[in-house]
């Protein structure tokens, strides 16, 4: 039988053992290695140096899988303290939130399973709202500010009271409680208070089968989400700026093109000048006048409810300057392109689309 020495101490990191046999599956006499058991990940570290790869519950032992064999004896072992501090700040705070699910809004966990990278409950509901959701990483987050202490416990199965789960096995229960919160019977390695979980954050949801499960991360794991989320969010911003820059340039061609295909598409009048009229102005009415008056003998016009844009080309004998000054309040430009706000703009088109005189090649 070995002696299981995280039940006593989560946060012994290094111990004195004797490995009872040789080979590269090795039984101690006593471990601080946890097994992989109740959705809690098993521990890694050295035996004598030697790497370990797994560590397997075998119910009155515990195996050590290692990556090359060693010999009986004395051994020291050295726990991987960063993954092992990681797994208990993980496993308190899933105790912390089933808690809270639970009490606060009657939400029973089904199962937990605490992931590389994130940890996850199944919840005995079809759906759960993001307002309950939100409630909840508040309230747990209080808790852990509050620095609740934990205190483990060994009680009678038959005799036990106040779990938060019924525990189907029997003899004797090791119980973890998180103090005037939450009794559950938990074979895993957990922080003395809560405040040790540091922060909790729940990410999203998904509907499996009959249940939904949950993501969410604690501690460390909650500080690399949300610089990964900050990463994200930039690299995405990045991309919405390229993504704005390249659709300007392709409105800004477009305007181009669209003001070159009018020009052609424009019949001239009986003077030559080919004449077109816009209603309406948005940002990029400015380029498309340009692109049509580039075109010889020819005048763009663009009137809003109170605005012009007034184009004319070189040689089509108008200043548009000129010709826009006694209908506008204020504005100005040059000979070829000229905008302002229009004082009447109902008159706007009938001077500058047919001018009594000024039509006439410069």
């Amino acid at each position: 039988m070995t002696e299981r020495l995280y039940y006593q101490d989560s946060y012994l990191s290094a111990f004195e053992a004797t490995a009872l046999n040789a080979g590269d599956r090795i039984y101690l006499d006593r471990t601080a290695f946890y097994p992989t058991s109740g959705g809690q990940p098993h521990d890694l570290g050295t035996l004598n140096g030697v790497p370990i790869v797994e560590v397997v519950d075998e119910e009155d032992r515990v195996a050590h899988l290692l990556a090359e064999p060693i010999a009986s004896g004395p051994v020291t072992g050295e726990l991987d303290w960063a993954r092992r501090f990681d797994h208990m700040q993980q496993h308190t705070g899933q105790h912390l939130l089933s808690a809270v699910l639970a009490e606060r809004f009657g939400l029973a966990t089904v199962s937990f399973h605490l992931g590389t990278e994130s940890c996850t409950i199944d919840l005995a509901t079809p759906s759960i709202s993001a307002d309950v959701l939100e409630q909840a990483e508040r309230i747990a987050n209080a808790q852990i500010v509050a620095n609740l202490p934990l205190r483990v416990s060994y009680e009678d199965a038959a005799l036990v009271e106040g779990l938060r789960k019924a525990s189907e096995r029997s003899g004797v229960l090791r119980v973890v409680e998180i103090t005037g919160l939450d009794r559950s019977a938990c074979g895993g390695t957990h922080v003395r208070a809560t405040g040790e979980i540091g922060s909790l954050l729940i990410g999203g949801t998904e509907k499996v089968r009959q249940t939904t499960r949950l993501t969410f991360v604690c501690g460390h794991r909650a500080i690399r989400w949300t610089r990964q989320l900050r990463r994200d969010l930039a690299a995405k911003e990045g991309r919405v700026a390229e993504l704005t820059a390249s659709l300007k340039k392709l409105a800004t061609e477009n305007a181009t093109l669209t003001g070159t295909r009018l020009y052609f598409e424009t019949s001239p009048s009986s003077d030559g000048i080919r004449r077109h009229l816009r209603r309406g102005i948005d940002e990029h009415t400015r380029t498309e006048a340009i692109s049509f008056a580039a075109g010889p003998r020819s005048l763009y016009l663009a009137i809003s409810s109170d605005a012009m844009i007034f184009a004319a080309s070189a040689d089509s004998g108008v200043d548009a300057a000129a010709a826009i000054k006694p209908l506008v309040t204020r504005g100005g430009g040059g000979r070829t392109l000229a905008q302002g706000t229009l004082a009447q703009p109902e008159s706007a088109a009938a001077i500058l689309l047919c001018p009594p005189d000024p039509i006439a090649p410069a």
